[in-house]
């Protein structure tokens, strides 16, 4: 069987574990539970692991961390907090804590007590802001799970359990076999899927999300600094591990996300994709409001699907229209619309040579007011590289099309911009639309020819797009293939005459039979 079809029927069962498993519990709250499990199971085993790969250099091979003491493994705590982030006692780990979790009376408490434990080892080190409160939303306690106790901790044993089982392969540092990781962001679609949650909360749909990487990557040689002001679950910004992260261990990740469980997701998906803490920095706050990396600036490659048309405090902030960020701009995104301010913050945050693509509403390519003189801003120095409409219905509970933008600084000859209309690259997935492999093939091809191309590719000029008003919507550009069916004239006049034919004999034929009946 081939590795995809074999990755499909894992996911298949696996998704069946899950949904299994929660009985009457709503499945977007059940999730935490089975993704803090998969986490909890992953840092455990990947501990072990690295203990396993250090006493063997050592000329111990069959060291195994799961059976000594606690007070033995006490001894090096301080180095797998210094090189992993954290530290499990080896009666804490998933492993060992499974075996009797059927039994457990106290599990609840036993679970929360880990947690806690866990979380601690990093207080006081470089560690610590990445694992506070990860386990925060895998509450022992909440009734959803049952009314009583022991019908909580015997959800809880049977969720252990399950994940005990899943085969999640161990092969922590191959890029290509990334099990734990493919199956935490599958569950996430599907519990996204099933609970009709919108994606630009938080997740992007991964073919979107290659894509965004695909263009971000190209011409773009030396990214050593990622960055997604939005980053809900993280999954654009690991596209990066998987595209670049093999030959470029040193990448470093940053994001910022405003709500507390999806930061907590994208704090957990970096550690399962295997991302070692100091090589990620994700904060938790308001990125237009309080933006936490404008030290870490400015960045190489930038991703991001910002949520649409968000309300924000635009003029009524007075601060904000002196904001290094906005000012340059002289106007600030509408109150209702903060669109083209998380456009401005990344354009900031972009280095010279950097590229920056962004999942927008269209309205922001067109819409009056402000918003038109930001595009105005942007066009007339240049920062406009392509503009791609996407197929309508992508995303998890969002049905309108969206486009994305590109965004270059650094000098380009042809002061233009790129339009592709990809609105008709994808196949029908129930009910929602895919971008497949060769969509987004097709996509790249007009991205690195910058060529018309009829019907789907238009470049033109700037001071061209100035003069009709700013607008950068792709169907302005590209034209649109006419598919109605061509009617020739003659073919029509020669049926025509054919039927009028067949009618007059055919009134001839009703003439003769009355004048028969009549005689």
């Amino acid at each position: 069987m081939a590795k995809k079809e074999e990755r499909a029927e894992l996911h298949k069962t696996i998704w069946k574990i899950a949904n299994d498993l929660r009985g009457s519990v709503d499945g977007w709250d059940f999730k935490a539970y089975v993704l803090g499990a998969i986490f909890y199971r992953f840092i455990s085993e990947n501990i072990c692991d690295y203990i396993r790969e250090l006493m063997a250099e050592a000329g111990q091979p069959d060291f195994d961390y799961t059976t000594i003491s606690d007070e033995m493994a006490e001894n090096i705590r301080q180095k797998m907090v210094e090189e992993k982030g954290y530290f499990i006692l080896p009666s804490q780990l998933f492993q060992n804590v499974v075996k009797n979790a059927g039994q457990d009376e106290n599990l609840n408490e036993h679970l929360t007590a880990i947690f806690r434990s866990i979380e601690a080892s990093a207080i006081g080190t470089p560690s610590e802001d990445d694992m506070r409160g990860l386990f925060s939303d895998f509450s022992v306690d909440n009734i959803k799970l049952g009314p009583t106790v022991i019908l909580r901790n015997q959800r809880l044993a049977k969720v252990l359990y399950a994940v005990s089982q899943m085969d999640l392969g161990s092969k922590y540092n191959d890029t290509e076999n990334d099990t734990f990781g493919d199956t935490y962001e599958f569950l996430m679609t599907m519990y996204a899927t099933q609970s009709a949650k919108s994606g630009g909360e938080f997740f992007t749909p991964q073919q979107v999300s290659e894509l965004l990487a695909r263009l971000a990557t190209w011409h773009n040689p030396h990214i050593n600094k990622v960055y997604d002001p939005a980053c809900g679950s993280g999954s654009l910004l690991l596209k990066f591990a998987k595209i670049i992260g093999k030959d470029n261990p040193a990448l470093k990740y940053f994001g910022q996300e405003i709500n507390p469980t999806t930061y907590n997701l994208c704090r957990i998906n970096m550690f399962i994709h295997n991302v070692n803490f100091d090589n990620f920095d994700i904060r938790l706050e308001d990125t237009l409001l309080k933006p936490q990396h404008m030290q870490d600036a400015p960045f190489d490659a930038i991703v991001s699907n910002p949520p649409y048309s968000l309300k924000w405090d635009g003029k009524e902030n007075p601060l904000l229209i002196n904001d290094e960020r906005y000012s340059p701009a002289g106007v600030l995104a509408p109150k209702s619309a903060a669109d083209l301010a998380f456009i401005m913050h990344m354009l900031w945050h972009l280095s010279e040579l950097g590229t920056a693509a962004i999942v927008e509403f269209p309205g922001v390519l067109y819409r009056g007011g402000d918003e038109k003189k930001i595009r105005e801003y942007l066009l007339k120095n240049n920062f406009v590289d392509t503009i791609i409409q996407l197929p309508s219905n992508l995303f998890f509970g969002v049905g309108i099309a969206t486009c994305i933008i590109v965004l270059k600084k650094s000098a380009r000859p042809d002061s233009s911009v790129l339009f592709i209309d990809a609105s008709k690259l994808f196949v029908k997935n129930g009910n929602k639309n895919l971008l497949l492999p060769e969509h987004q093939d097709k996509i790249m091809e007009l991205y690195k020819n910058r060529k018309d191309v009829q019907y789907l590719a238009k470049l033109v000029k700037n001071d061209d797009i100035l003069e009709n008003d700013c607008n950068l919507s792709v169907s302005s550009y590209v034209e649109q293939e006419d598919t109605r069916e061509v009617i020739n004239i003659e073919e029509v006049n020669a049926k025509l005459k054919e039927l009028v034919d067949e009618g007059e004999k055919l009134n001839k034929r009703i003439e003769e039979i009355v004048k028969e009946l009549e005689g």
